[in-house]
């Protein structure tokens, strides 16, 4: 999200007094004073419960930013619920529901949001933009094209908006329009390379190959590093047949896109007509890695451990593709005679009567089971087909079935083909197409970006407990146990856990419940009950990502108590957490960034033993960008507790950053062992 696309445009001042910054430690009857001022002014007749229910609504939407930045979409969800039913009137709170409701693959509910949002404010076009990107994943191009209409209105110097809306009027096949707005786009951006390949593949979609061919040229000319052209490029050289130059091509492609499944597919087809068998086999194998639900890869591989002689895997690739398509009877034919190379004979029998009685006068299905009966002693079942066959042959030779022609029977065929006669050749897409990134902060779901190097996460304190890879390990601290002792209900445990859990409907709305109950008991306890029920309920503001309560909460326990470390700790992380946001938004408050090491380091000296402390302390440094301290501080940690995977795995990052790749590739390692399974990902990432 670019900055200021989520954030609401007003300020916040009234929140500086609970961000934890610059407050001092003050006495007791500070703390009682404050609430005997607060009573007061509440019952005072100048009291204005209208911008208290403003402060109120603000708080809300700005916990709901933040649970939808750190991608908690459903509580972000439950958040703009509330501020929907109290300010109905806002449009912002419709808009930010509508992308989390995109991010949750919710269209249809994302485009009645951002309507409604639109129909409060129609002057904002990235509503436009973000009804277009739901509409085109409906398939309604028509609709995405009368919002990129409305955008380029009050945008006309947007390129993506008319490249997108290009974009859907190829898909709805209106070339003419489609070309006019390349011509448009060429001569306002001449420099950009995407427009040519779009207007390539218009030519190709209007079987024009050699007028394609030149703008894929053009586009090669200015940006010979785009993937969409290469692969767009690979295409027409596989439908001239031209293997080794797709080869090449979609080489190209896959060097600069190597996580696109169809082109390893496309590939593997040009080198199987090379005979490189090996290669081909790579490549398909390369696809199910990316795509485990490929088709075409794995119906394709299927037949190319078939024409090798492995059997059993072949077996295993046409029971997935049978598990995908249950009627697909060319797969079911083929494992049919891999069950029979293999000795199953009855399930090969069961397979090719599938596919005969589709099929009655398929000869190649009726010997093959007759071979079976035979050799299962099924004598007169086997006379029976064999007798089929000779009839067929007779009315064939009659003319009352018509003979298939030499010519039919080609290389390939495409997947929509269903003739039992092609049950060997390998199986193509009907149409190749380019898969289109249209351009839009909306483009993907955020759980998608690139997170080759990202950091474990904070330890904190969390109602769920710890989750990793490896069910041995434990996070315990003594602190937290005493804490979980001295509680009266078995329901407020708190647990040590570094694993953010997004809730789902019914847990949001617990946690809102849970919160309720809490303030109650809060408002009449006694001083020295609130230290406990505040911590109950700061955790749970942290649980629901609305930190600046939380903080809150924890700084009045700190004024109550100067020697609670958890209170110290767990607002270091919820401050984290708060600048995080804030960065992505452009506000960087450097005094909020020392008082998260100052918390930290307090609770260290009141519990140096804690290695969880260190940890943070060292995310703390590695977001600051001083990787050797950070390292120092992950090492500390490790020193307390060996089996600390994350510490690992960040110290890992940290040494990779700071130009030691050996050391973080070992530290990595480790990370995996104890049960951190990303961090092969990230090794292979930095190994050649």
């Amino acid at each position: 999200m670019k900055n200021g696309e989520w954030r609401v445009k007003n300020e916040r001042k009234p929140y500086a007094a609970h961000v934890g910054m610059g407050a001092s430690v003050q006495p007791v009857r500070h703390s009682l004073l404050c609430i005997l001022l607060s009573f007061f002014l509440l019952h005072s007749p100048s009291f204005n419960p209208q911008a208290h229910a403003q402060l109120n609504t603000d708080r809300l939407m700005f916990s709901g930013e933040i649970a939808l930045h750190y991608e908690d979409y459903v509580l972000s969800i439950q958040y703009f619920n509330q501020v929907i039913s109290q300010r109905p009137y806002l449009y912002q709170p419709w808009q930010y529901r509508a992308i989390a409701k995109y991010y949750l693959d919710d269209f249809t509910g994302s485009e009645a949001d951002a309507t409604e949002a639109l129909r409060m404010n129609p002057y904002v076009e990235g509503l436009y933009d973000l009804r277009a990107i739901d509409r085109i994943r409906q398939k309604n191009f028509e609709g995405a094209i009368s919002d990129y209409d409305h955008a380029i209105r009050l945008n006309p110097r947007s390129q993506n908006y008319r490249f997108n809306r290009a974009l859907c009027m190829m898909n709805i096949k209106d070339y003419d329009r489609a070309l006019l707005e390349t011509d448009t786009m060429m001569m306002r951006w001449s420099h950009l390379s995407n427009t040519y390949t779009l207007r390539a593949e218009i030519y190709l979609q209007k079987q024009d190959t050699a007028e394609a061919i030149v703008w894929l040229d053009r586009s090669l000319e200015i940006d010979p590093y785009s993937s969409e052209t290469w692969t767009t490029r690979g295409f027409v050289s596989l439908a001239r047949q031209e293997w080794s130059e797709a080869d090449k091509q979609l080489g190209r492609a896959i060097h600069l896109r190597p996580k696109a499944a169809g082109n390893y597919v496309n590939r593997a087809l040009a080198r199987m007509n090379q005979n490189n068998l090996r290669g081909a086999m790579s490549d398909y194998d390369t696809a199910i890695d990316l795509d485990p639900h490929n088709f075409l890869a794995h119906y394709n591989r299927g037949l190319l451990r078939m024409q090798l002689g492995d059997d059993n895997r072949a077996i295993e690739d046409f029971d997935y593709v049978i598990r995908m398509e249950p009627d697909n009877v060319m797969a079911i034919f083929n494992r049919g005679v891999l069950r029979e190379e293999t000795g199953d004979l009855r399930g090969a029998i069961e397979d090719y009567t599938v596919v005969i009685e589709q099929f009655p006068n398929f000869w190649t299905g009726l010997s093959y089971r007759a071979r079976c009966y035979q050799l299962l002693g099924m004598k007169n079942e086997a006379e029976m087909d064999n007798f089929r066959i000779l009839k067929a042959q007779m009315d064939k030779h009659l003319g009352i079935q018509q003979r298939w022609d030499d010519e039919k029977v080609k290389q390939m065929r495409k997947r929509s083909e269903i003739d039992p006669d092609k049950y060997n050749q390998l199986v193509v897409d009907d149409e190749n197409q380019v898969e289109h990134e249209y351009k839009s902060v909306y483009r993907g779901q955020i759980q998608n970006r690139s997170v080759e190097m990202a950091l474990m996460p904070m330890y904190q304190l969390s109602y769920f407990a710890y989750r990793n890879g490896l069910q041995s390990y434990q996070a315990f601290d003594r602190d937290v146990e005493a804490f979980n002792a001295r509680a009266a209900r078995n329901d407020s445990r708190i647990f040590v856990n570094c694993n953010i859990t997004q809730l789902d409907e019914t847990q949001s709305k617990e946690f809102f419940k849970a919160v309720e109950r809490l303030s109650e008991r809060i408002d009449t306890a006694r001083v020295e009950q609130l230290p406990p029920l505040l911590m109950q309920r700061a955790v749970s503001y942290s649980v629901m990502q609305n930190y600046e309560d939380a903080i809150s909460d924890l700084t009045t326990i700190i004024e109550l108590d100067t020697a609670n470390c958890l209170a110290f700790w767990q607002r270091a992380v919820c401050q984290t957490a708060l600048n995080q946001f804030n960065k992505t938004h452009g506000i960087d408050n450097k005094i909020a960034t020392a008082k998260v090491k100052l918390d930290l380091l307090q609770a260290i000296r009141l519990n140096p033993q804690n290695p969880y402390l260190y940890y943070d302390l060292g995310n703390h440094y590695y977001l600051l960008g001083d990787y050797n301290s950070a390292i120092d501080s992950y090492t500390q940690a490790l020193e307390l507790d060996a089996r600390l995977a994350e510490a690992y795995y960040n110290r890992g990052l940290a040494y990779i950053r700071s130009e030691h790749k050996l050391e973080g590739v070992a530290d990595l390692s480790k990370a995996g062992e104890l049960g951190l399974y990303d961090a092969y990902s990230v090794i292979k990432r930095n190994t050649k």
